[in-house]
């Protein structure tokens, strides 16, 4: 099959692609030089929307589970299913969120099937490359499987066999995510191989590592790691302004993809930003979420907007802004250095380290300008609920974090009740923590089984 280039020309800078690449090859040409791989390279971290490479930078993802965890309110038809958790099977914008991770898989496993025991490629490129396809697989089943739970395991081009795959596991899949971050720490250099944090380094694998960890309640490896991010010197929350933070540049950028949009911005911005200030927006930051901030707290200030609509205050999110293309430029943040101080506090939490913890979680409150927690360091319900309340304001609007961070502590009595998803979210059942399977996903391949809760 041909990989997608044409989106290729505009990542030239960031990734360093040869001059004059090539825009129509066949597969069988793709890996016989360094120039041909690395723009096969590009084609996985390059987004357009419609287009192939890194998925949700669209702003669905985004959308749904802010829906889903009422960061926002709004939206019609299928889109206020989320809302509603009247979610179904036959929800015309469900495929999005299934579809655009096995597109960028499959990109992924072609990359890797043409680099391995390729006679044209030094080892050191073909090392370096497979650390960062791992990362970027690794990333993508992440994000499915805490959507829909067990998804097949697709590492392989052969489409005939997985048009047929079951799904594997919660276990299963979490392994495999886990096996490809492990292999990348082995192979991937502290240095990022391009300008820019576009492309995987050491760090980014070892970020993804501390919050896979997180999500599996292995506290003592989510803490090693996010501490390792965090003191390796290459990232900083303090030298970037809040406002800045999700332009290309960040000082806290673990892991940043450009956003290649001729026409337009940022797929978020293009979602929640109002085209003028007299537009009622049309998805609303629920009084639940606004009511998380404090008086003087810059993420409010800085990352919800308003339109002053009948005389009345409406807020919309506003992490990104660009509903056109600005200058300096957005660039998609996949993973920042903010994370991993809160990664670190709930870990720490977790393992009874509170003076810790209670450090972290006053970091990032000093850097949105507040003052340190209340928590009491005695507590570690009151620790951990101050953990949660930073990363609900820290964090919002950015790849489901509320929304998994209430599903996966939902079990969890450490967490104080009203901190939990059947208090907050209204008509929560714990089916609906999982979306279900598209249901012309099921048609396909009959042996994908819907998950429990949906027809």
């Amino acid at each position: 099959m041909l990989l997608a280039f044409g989106t290729l020309a505009g990542c030239k800078k960031l990734i360093e692609i040869p001059a004059n690449p090539p825009t129509q090859i066949t597969r069988g040409q793709v890996f016989t030089d360094s120039a041909t791989t690395i723009s096969a390279v590009a084609g996985v971290y390059s987004y357009t929307p419609g287009g192939s490479g890194i998925p949700y930078s669209d702003g669905f993802f985004t959308l749904a589970t802010a829906i889903s965890g009422h960061e926002v309110s709004g939206g019609y038809d299928d889109q206020a299913q989320f809302f509603n958790y009247t979610l179904t099977a036959f929800n015309s914008s469900l495929p999005l969120l299934w579809k655009a991770p096995y597109t960028e898989i499959y990109q992924i496993n072609d990359v890797l099937a043409g680099i391995t025991n390729n006679g044209n490629l030094s080892p050191s490129l073909i090392k370096q490359i497979t650390g960062e396809m791992k990362v970027v697989r690794a990333f993508c089943y992440f994000n499915m499987v805490n959507l829909f739970g067990g998804v097949p395991l697709v590492t392989t081009t052969d489409y005939k066999t997985n048009a047929q795959l079951p799904r594997a596991s919660v276990d299963a899949v979490y392994t495999q995510i886990l096996t490809d971050l492990d292999d990348a720490v082995k192979k991937l250099p502290v240095t990022y191989p391009s300008a820019g944090h576009v492309r995987a380094n050491l760090y980014t694998a070892i970020a993804l590592q501390a919050k896979v960890n997180l999500y599996r309640g292995k506290w003592q490896a989510a803490y090693n790691e996010a501490d390792s991010v965090i003191k390796s010197g290459l990232f900083d929350i303090t030298t970037t302004p809040i406002g800045n933070v999700f332009l290309e540049g960040s000082a806290e950028a673990i892991w940043q993809v450009p956003i290649l949009n001729t026409y337009q911005g940022s797929g978020d911005a293009n979602y929640f930003v109002p085209y003028s200030s007299d537009q009622t927006p049309g998805f609303i930051v629920t009084e639940s979420l606004l009511k998380q901030f404090e008086t003087g707290d810059q993420r409010l200030e800085n990352w919800i907007a308003f339109n002053i609509i009948n005389g009345k205050n409406i807020y919309y999110p506003a992490k990104y802004k660009d509903v056109q293309p600005t200058s300096p430029a957005t660039g998609y943040m996949m993973l920042r250095l903010a994370e991993m101080y809160l990664i670190r506090a709930e870990a720490a939490a977790q393992l009874g380290n509170l003076t810790q913890a209670i450090t972290d979680v006053n970091a990032i409150r000093n850097r949105a300008g507040l003052g340190d927690s209340p928590a009491n360091e005695t507590s570690q319900s009151a620790v951990l609920a101050a953990v949660r309340k930073e990363r609900s304001t820290e964090m919002c609007f950015e790849f489901g974090s509320r929304w998994f961070d209430l599903n996966r502590t939902s079990k969890d009595t450490k967490y104080p009740a009203n901190q939990q998803a059947p208090a907050v979210l209204p008509n929560w059942q714990a089916n609906f923590a999982l979306y279900p399977i598209p249901q012309a996903q099921i048609q396909l391949n009959s042996h994908l089984i819907q998950n429990p809760g949906y027809r």
